[in-house]
């Protein structure tokens, strides 16, 4: 442990700075760009392409690996991340901060997070949502050329600047599968459409139209190829980023179709029309501003590209109109004003452009709520900046890069020695450069840069800047962290940020602050006969200061207010840090400049992060879990770094025996629950059984009981039936029997072998009484051995092809009653009887003999 007492904190710093520089130099110069310093990832911008260092076998396999242990990586501040979510470790959503100068590499470590994550979720999903997060997939990463060209421009420090802030929500569903993500944008830089800075160019997407229009598209443009505009720059500068194709492309992806890419482009190209229009001051106050015959051919195209009359057009752009009660009162614009009114008009067309751009990339790739639940922010901001002459913009822009340096002091720098006091150690703060004071300088309260400079913005005069220079070192002069030089001849104060003092032009600051749209230009764009326009500008509302007063909303509180909303969701979500360097401001590949990389470690805290690391312990511990990572440069420590693997490796041999020894216990538990689970199911199961078995045994028995019942009624009806049919003896006993003519006993007898004497039958044709049917009667009467005859009566004829034969059903069939043995003749009716064929009609055509010619004799 290093000592930490007041004498000897410059020299360590000083000591700490030198060895991480070196060790940077070291690395950088054998292509290794990653470094861990403290919590902090520090990436040195190489400055040409490395093959395979971004790889999708790169990602699998840091995303695969069971512990995070490979070289440092921007990879495994996002693999950490996403397995923070994993593991739902309060917070559970994660933002990942990237920050540094312009030029550092933040847009392009922004997109390789996105590019990782969108890769690592659609690896991860089920085939059934495969599609789904595929399509997601592409949605989110074409959201980065469109934003990038729009957004984006060349700089003098960085040929892919990002002139606007984004947050990025990476949005996850319960599965960890990214299902969805949304952009959320700071402060763009719209002054650079009307008035690029020195030496710099436009955006990208203007030299992207010039570069990548085909014939048919620059004559629709009237974009004739050799034609120059005023607010193009070094326009025959080619960059990588001037891929027109590519931007089309992800349009495309993202749902915007041809007709309204169509009007998109030409509102583009209707602005850079706007920039070639000049005015020329009249020689009478009272005319309009004068337009040479070029610059009236460019306002006619102008008009035609945005689809506005011409000469309204150019009557706004000269006149101002001045309400006077309920009068209006048209008055000339002098040359100035006219350019101003000219400028304005193109940065409010593209900044409601560029709004308009943003919703509909988050209608097209946001979820529903009721989709996602946890997130990954990736947070890609301007970086810190100070150039020749720095305005309102350069103030924001500073102003976003001291809040996140707050939050990464509170987080690390004071929440860090303040947990070591928590934990009983013996421990004096190390000094770190809070930026609270500079804070208060630019947004306090009751007085404050941002607050005097809105007061001067509403009130309804025009601005004097060394009226506001002089109120400015008069109510803030208490302040350290703000001065004045009183020799220059533009008026101007000075900050001293924690990057380093920056000087700022107060001419025109006023001005931007107001940030005034003529209420003309606007009645004018919901005219216009593009459908894009017109949508665009239908809603907006005519911001007039006279209207307005105090409630107008200015530059600096807007932007104020979506900074704090910013804030307050990195304050809920557990923060990753990645500090981009510039190794040299030339931009050179692989070139390094120590005293370009240690300006910037010091400014943005790395250097007090090491030396709070380093003075307290080189690695802590939490729970038996590694709490944070550590650098460890310091020669004297590798002694201690060697023990330290020793040490590592005898604790995973204890931790392995313990949690095979847990897993034993768990598997043991695990067996025993599951057998007891068998037996309950076999129980049960058993249980079920019986109750199955005898509810449907219950079940039969009442079906058997109600068959018998059915059975028995059926029996006794049959038997009633047949007493009442065979066994009428009264009426047979009362029946006189007439005396037989002789032929009929002659051809009616029947002659049985027992018998010498012939027994007489007497009976309607058989043949006759079946045709009969439905109602069938039969009337046989027979003399002397009643019980042969009535079972003769009940004869079966089955019906076979080409005879009849005779057959009896009593012992077969047993339906024929033999109990009644009448003296007399027996009677039998058939009424569709139970017998089995007593409905059959005989085939009339084949030969009987026998009895049954007996029984079918017509004569009879």
């Amino acid at each position: 442990k290093l000592p930490t007492d007041s004498n000897k904190t410059k020299k360590i710093t000083v000591f700490y700075s030198l060895l991480l520089l070196k060790c940077l130099q070291a690395r950088y110069s054998v292509k290794v760009f990653y470094t861990h310093a403290g919590c902090t990832l520090v990436a040195l911008n190489p400055f040409q392409p490395i093959p395979d260092l971004y790889s999708l076998d790169v990602m699998k396999e840091y995303h695969c690996a069971p512990q995070p242990k490979f070289k440092p990586h921007i990879f495994i501040v996002a693999e950490e991340a996403y397995r923070n979510v994993r593991g739902q470790l309060e917070p559970v959503n994660q933002s990942l901060v990237v920050s540094g100068e312009s030029g550092a590499g933040k847009t392009w470590t922004s997109r390789c997070l996105m590019k990782y994550y969108a890769t690592v979720a659609a690896s991860s999903s089920v085939v059934k949502s495969q599609n789904t997060v595929e399509r997601i997939e592409r949605r989110v990463l074409d959201s980065n050329p469109i934003m990038e060209a729009f957004g984006n421009a060349c700089t003098l420090r960085n040929n892919n600047s990002s002139r606007f802030g984004k947050y990025i929500q990476l949005q996850l569903d319960r599965c960890q599968l990214l299902v969805g993500a949304s952009v959320q944008t700071y402060l763009l830089e719209k002054t650079r459409v009307a008035c690029p800075p020195d030496n710099e160019r436009n955006f990208h997407i203007f030299y992207q139209m010039m570069k990548g229009a085909t014939d048919e598209q620059r004559k629709e443009w009237k974009m004739p190829r050799g034609q120059r505009f005023t607010w193009l720059p070094k326009s025959e500068k080619t960059l990588e980023e001037d891929c027109f194709h590519e931007t089309v492309e992800a349009m495309v992806h993202l749902g915007i179709n041809a007709e309204r890419q169509r009007q998109i482009f030409r509102i583009l190209a209707g602005i850079l029309q706007l920039g070639n229009v000049n005015f020329s001051s009249s020689a009478d106050e009272s005319q309009l501003c004068n337009l040479d015959e070029q610059s009236k051919d460019f306002s006619q195209r102008a008009a035609e590209l945005l689809c506005v009359p011409a000469e309204e057009l150019q009557t706004c752009l000269r006149v101002r109109t001045l309400k006077a009660g309920k009068q209006s009162v048209l008055k000339p614009c002098p040359q100035a004003e006219c350019s101003m009114r000219r400028d304005c008009l193109a940065k409010v067309i593209y900044a409601q452009l560029f709004e308009w751009l943003v919703t509909f990339i988050n209608n097209s790739i946001c979820a529903d709520e009721s989709m996602w639940c946890n997130f990954i922010g990736v947070l890609d901001v301007y970086g810190f900046e100070c150039f020749h002459i720095n305005n309102l913009e350069q103030l924001c822009i500073n102003y976003a890069n001291e809040k996140l340096q707050q939050h990464f002091v509170a987080h690390y720098l004071r929440a860090q020695q303040e947990e070591y006091v928590s934990e009983g150690l013996q421990w004096s703060f190390v000094k770190y450069q809070d930026n609270q004071s500079c804070l208060d300088l630019i947004e306090g309260s009751p007085v404050s840069v941002f607050s005097l400079l809105n007061e001067e913005s509403r009130l309804n005069r025009v601005s004097d800047t060394k009226t506001f220079r002089t109120r400015l070192e008069k109510e803030l002069c208490g302040n350290a962290n703000i001065s004045w030089d009183k020799f220059s001849k533009e008026p101007h104060f000075t900050v001293a940020h924690y990057a380093g003092k920056v000087n700022y032009q107060i001419q025109g600051m006023v001005e931007k602050n107001k940030d005034p749209v003529p209420p003309e230009l606007i009645s004018l764009l919901q005219k216009s006969d593009n459908p894009l326009l017109h949508q665009i500008f239908t809603d907006k509302e005519t911001e007039n200061p006279t209207n307005k007063g105090l409630s107008k909303v200015t530059v600096v509180s807007k932007f104020k207010n979506s900074l704090e909303s910013l804030m307050r969701i990195l304050h809920t979500t557990t923060p990753h840090y990645t500090r981009c360097i510039k190794p040299n401001p030339d931009c050179k590949p692989l070139t390094f400049q120590k005293e370009e990389v240690i300006m910037q470690l010091e400014a943005c805290g790395i250097v007090e992060t090491i030396h709070i690391s380093a003075a307290g312990f080189p690695i802590s511990y939490l729970s038996g879990l590694i709490r944070a990572p550590v650098f460890l440069g310091v020669l004297t420590c590798l002694a201690v770094v060697s023990q330290l693997d020793l040490l590592e490796d005898q604790r995973k041999k204890i931790l392995s025996r313990c949690a095979f020894s847990i897993q034993c216990c768990w598997l043991r538990y695990q067996q025993r629950r599951r057998h007891a689970r068998q037996q309950a199911a076999t129980l049960i199961q058993a249980a079920v059984r019986s109750w199955l078995v005898r509810r449907k045994v219950q079940k039969w028995n009442r079906a058997a009981a109600v068959i018998q019942s059915t059975w028995r009624k059926w029996r006794a009806l049959l038997k009633s039936l047949a007493e009442a049919e065979l066994d009428d003896a009264k009426d047979l006993v009362e029946e006189d029997v007439s005396a037989l003519n002789p032929v009929i006993r002659e051809r009616g007898s029947v002659q049985l072998a027992n018998i010498q004497e012939p027994v007489t039958v007497r009976g309607w044709p058989m043949g006759l009484a079946l045709a009969s049917a439905p109602s069938i009667t039969m009337s046989l009467t027979a003399t002397g051995f009643q019980k042969m005859m009535s079972v003769m009566a009940s004869l079966n004829l089955p019906s076979r092809r080409a005879e009849y034969k005779v057959e009896t059903n009593q012992y077969t069939k047993g339906l024929a009653s033999i109990r009644a043995q009448p003296k007399g003749s027996v009677k039998m009716h058939y009424q569709r009887s139970p017998l089995l064929y007593a409905d059959r009609q005989p085939d009339m055509k084949t030969d009987v003999t026998g009895f049954n010619e007996i029984l079918l004799e017509k004569t009879l």
